[in-house]
């Protein structure tokens, strides 16, 4: 075979290979810009044919195009017309707004524009004309405290979910497209994400229970325990949304979707210094942070609480709880009675605390005190029977 005939057979071959490749509506490909003239951005698919583009789908906010020849961009497929395969990045991006019927069937993003609040969600605005439904849970992937204010003239992509009527009756949603992102983004992190790792994260929004931290396009938990070493009643007093933060990794449980992070592990622990400064026998003054059925916790300082037993309060009168004599907020001066290192754990008592057991040795003190004092008087003066003895014989002396 010549080197023309086997050139040939290698440029068929290529030819072949291109065309054979099909595109279904709404599949996504990667494609090469390789023109731009006017309105019309031509690819390369790698198929027989071009592909087609909108320019006015690659324009910026300042109507300037964002894209050059040899970019490589995300297309959609939408259908193949007088011999060209037409494209889109998203439907109602550009001019293209007759095929959201086939956006619905194929899953295929579109970009509105929310125009207002209505009963139940907005009204989203499709290329410009077409009116659309997205209901409050589909807007995105938590709750917006001020969703008016946060939405309202954006622009944004959707799913649509509901295309009825002949597009009397359109319903969207953002979160689709928002899960399936994450999605994406989580399998990412499952290759990387390991326990007992510090990475940095962008709260991004704070609830009674905890804070939640996006670290990468996913979201993790860090529970109110865990925000700092100290007790925490308002997280809103430490930490705020969008604030940058370092978190340790605590738990993954992928199956449940569910992380769990520390900031507190990321603090220096208190403890390390507490523990070389307390021990028992110590006096020190502290403030009462919570009153529990079993106890009284006091603070000692920054992160380091201790426990009053309730059996240690009362002044030796039983008590049903600790709220009958102690509240929240008082100061109290109290002494310590153990550190547990280990368990990080701190007996109190009050400082004018007396145990049982020294109430018990000082009674008996007290008796055997009293004791010897009557054994020592009965040695000094001897028996009633001597004492009448002597007398009497004082008197018999007296009358000789």
């Amino acid at each position: 075979m010549s080197e023309d005939s086997t050139s040939f057979a290698e440029l068929f071959q290529e030819s072949e290979s291109k065309s054979v490749r099909r595109l279904k509506p709404g599949q996504k490909i990667t494609a090469t810009i390789v023109g731009i003239s006017g309105e019309t951005v031509f690819l390369d698919t790698s198929g027989k044919s071009e592909g087609i583009l909108d320019a006015s789908e690659l324009l910026n906010d300042d109507k300037e195009n964002v894209a050059a020849v040899g970019d490589k961009i995300q297309v959609y497929f939408l259908k193949t017309k007088n011999g060209a395969q037409l494209f889109t990045i998203s439907i109602g991006s550009g001019k293209n707004t007759e095929h959201l019927e086939e956006a619905c069937r194929s899953s295929i993003p579109v970009e509105g524009l929310v125009k207002e609040e209505i009963k139940g969600g907005f009204e989203i605005i499709l290329g410009g004309s077409i009116r659309a439904f997205c209901p409050y849970s589909q807007m995105g992937l938590r709750r917006v405290e001020d969703a008016a204010a946060e939405y309202i003239e954006k622009r944004m992509n959707f799913l649509i979910t509901r295309f009825e009527e002949n597009g009397r009756n359109i319903v969207v949603s953002a979160r689709a497209l928002l899960e399936a992102e994450r999605e994406k983004l989580r399998d990412a992190l499952k290759e990387t994400l390991e326990e007992g790792q510090t990475i940095s994260g962008v709260i991004t929004s704070i609830r009674e229970f905890g804070a939640f931290v996006d670290i990468g396009g996913v979201d993790g938990l860090v529970p109110i325990s865990e925000i700092g070493w100290s007790r925490v009643e308002n997280i809103n007093d430490y930490y705020a949304v969008d604030q940058k933060v370092s978190v340790v990794v605590k738990k993954l449980d992928w199956d449940n979707n569910r992380i769990t992070l520390s900031i507190k592990e990321t603090l220096e622990d208190p403890w390390e210094q507490a523990a070389a400064k307390l021990s028992a026998g110590n006096i020190i003054t502290g403030t009462v942070v919570r009153l529990a059925q079993f106890g009284a916790f006091v603070n000692l300082e920054a992160g380091v609480d201790g426990l009053i037993h309730i059996s240690k309060l009362g002044k030796g009168r039983r008590i049903n709880h600790p709220r009958e004599v102690l509240e929240e907020g008082q100061e109290i001066e109290v002494q310590v009675e153990s550190v547990d290192t280990v368990e990080k754990r701190i007996s109190l008592a009050p400082s004018d605390y007396v145990s049982p057991d020294d109430d018990q040795k000082s009674e008996a003190k007290m008796v055997k005190n009293f004791q010897d004092n009557r054994k020592e008087q009965s040695g000094n003066l001897g028996t009633l029977g001597d004492l009448l003895q002597a007398k009497l014989a004082e008197k018999s002396n007296r009358n000789k």
